[in-house]
């Protein structure tokens, strides 16, 4: 087998809650998310999913959450260190988030 150079046990895996499916599902019309999320935010979150332009820490959850910035939607996520997973919480459209 080839070496492609590439670490693959260092990034994290990315698992999207039944909550997650239902909300991107309760969403409807916004069709560049799945795609938007496979090219672009799951890659990034894979590799680091604590540090970017779009990544904020929230303050007073427990666990720590984590929401990424996409557009005007959000997406919420928890991240277990130990067994380097990042848990897709939910999305939601902005104006609704942080109700």
């Amino acid at each position: 087998m080839p070496n492609t150079g590439v670490d693959h046990s260092s990034e994290f895996r990315v698992f999207e809650t039944a909550e997650f499916k239902k909300a991107l599902v309760r969403l409807g019309p916004p069709r560049f998310l799945p795609k938007k999320l496979e090219r672009y935010i799951y890659p990034q979150l894979r590799q680091g999913p604590y540090f970017g332009p779009n990544i904020r820490k929230l303050q007073g959850y427990t666990p720590p959450t984590w929401r990424y910035r996409t557009g005007s939607y959000r997406i919420f996520y928890s991240v277990d260190e130990d067994e380097m997973i990042v848990s897709m919480l939910t999305i939601d459209d902005r104006k609704d988030a942080y109700r």
